[in-house]
């Protein structure tokens, strides 16, 4: 008797067989066929189509209990849906089996194609991720690891005492000042080209050459030893800003998000130094530990507020911009904000740092435009609409002035060199937000 390949089967008759009686699988099985002989035809006799190929091997499950017999039946089938659902209807007419009353009863014809379907869905599912996972990067990818590695490559050695340095120390008007090799190709991978190595907590000739043409930045580990090289900078008066890495953790082990926040909250040199008049070195030292970052879970002082988070400039500017004047006093909030504009204004302000550019917002704090600082003030004209203006820089009179003309009511910056209290328009930098 031939039988149908259960990998050829497009469908799966189920059915449950009940028995008042104990009977064996070959009574079941010749009860189907006999009672079902002449039933339907020839062209849909059992045995001829079980002899095709076209029904397979019957399977019957029984169990018997209590002096009952009860059981599954299954047949598979390749006939069309039609005819199986004759087939499967056919089987519901055998009432005895042997010398027992039986009742049978289809459960579900099932589509073996859907649950193969299925499994070709799963199947494609878990290859696509791992082909994703495994698979070429895409252009993007390949461009940044590229741009990486050069910036990696573009290492040098700056001044008679061949300092670890990035390519752009000459031609930057800000420098950030590091400790070794390693915190310059941090910074290198991160897009910073001005930064310069120390090596050391000994000051070379070099470094103060360097401090007295550009604006410094110091930029030093969480440690001990960035606190020692902090106290040794403290004698030269030409350092501008100091920052630190937060505690326990060294620059060259920094992300890109944590290099950003840490030259932000940069402070200047001077405000270091008031707050350690006339402290012995040790107290000096351990003081400023606990102090000079107030980010670190204590409130900020008023002399620290107000500071411009640290810009990487590779060319300088077409103007020379004059070095802001620390502010003895923070920057008084004009407006309350709600913690969604707060959080609408710091997400563009992060955004911006580096680009030099500027997000214009209408009243719902929707984006009109982003443009280059050069063109805020043609922008604000020909828009007519501004609400308020968020940039990459420094608020300045000129700015204002076209503000209140022009009816923005915010603007919000890295830093500003005009007193709220003299404008109706709302000043905010990146400390009061």
């Amino acid at each position: 008797m031939a039988k149908i390949s259960p990998v050829s089967a497009k469908y799966i008759v189920q059915a449950t067989i009940e028995i008042e009686g104990i009977v064996d699988r070959p009574d079941v099985i010749g009860a189907i066929f006999g009672q079902t002989e002449g039933l339907l035809g020839e062209e849909l006799e059992l045995r001829e189509l079980q002899r095709s190929g076209r029904i397979g091997r019957i399977d019957v499950i029984l169990d018997t209990k209590g002096g009952k017999t009860k059981g599954t039946i299954i047949i598979p089938s390749s006939l069309d849906k039609a005819e199986t659902a004759i087939i499967g209807a056919a089987i519901e007419i055998i009432q005895r089996i042997g010398p027992c009353n039986a009742k049978m009863k289809i459960d579900k014809i099932e589509d073996v194609r859907v649950s193969k379907r299925h499994f070709v869905i799963e199947r494609a599912k878990e290859l696509l991720k791992n082909l994703m996972e495994t698979s070429m990067p895409d252009s993007q990818e390949i461009s940044e690891e590229v741009a990486a590695s050069v910036r990696v490559m573009e290492i040098v050695e700056y001044g008679r005492d061949r300092l670890p340095a990035g390519p752009a120390i000459e031609e930057s008007d800000d420098i950030i000042i590091v400790e070794g090799r390693a915190d310059v190709l941090t910074l290198l991978k991160n897009g910073f080209k001005n930064a310069v190595a120390i090596n050391g907590t000994s000051i070379p000739e070099t470094i103060r050459e360097l401090v007295q043409r550009k604006e410094t930045t110091v930029f030093v580990d969480g440690d001990r030893g960035g606190d020692l090289i902090i106290k040794e900078l403290l004698s030269m008066s030409d350092i501008d800003f100091v920052t630190k890495a937060p505690d326990g953790k060294e620059v060259e082990e920094l992300t890109k998000k944590e290099i950003h926040k840490a030259l932000r909250d940069r402070i200047p040199m001077e405000q270091v130094k008031i707050d350690m008049p006339a402290a012995s070195p040790d107290v000096r030292q351990d003081t400023l530990h606990r102090q000079m970052f107030p980010s670190r879970g204590r409130p900020m002082p008023p002399q620290q507020q107000g500071r411009p988070p640290f810009q990487q400039r590779v060319a300088p500017p077409a103007q020379p911009v004059s070095a802001p004047i620390p502010l003895k006093k923070p920057i008084a909030r004009v407006s309350k904000l709600s913690d969604s504009e707060k959080k609408i204004f710091i997400d563009m302000l992060n955004d911006l740092v580096g680009t030099r550019g500027a997000y214009l917002l209408d009243q719902k704090l929707s984006i009109l435009g982003k443009v280059p600082l050069a063109e805020i003030d043609s922008a604000i004209k020909s828009l007519g609409n501004v609400n308020a203006v968020v940039f990459d820089g420094v608020i300045e009179k000129e700015l204002v002035m076209l503000a209140e003309r022009a009816g923005v009511k915010y603007l919000i910056a890295m830093d500003s060199r005009v007193k709220p209290a003299e404008t109706s328009v709302n000043l905010l930098t990146i400390n009061d937000i």
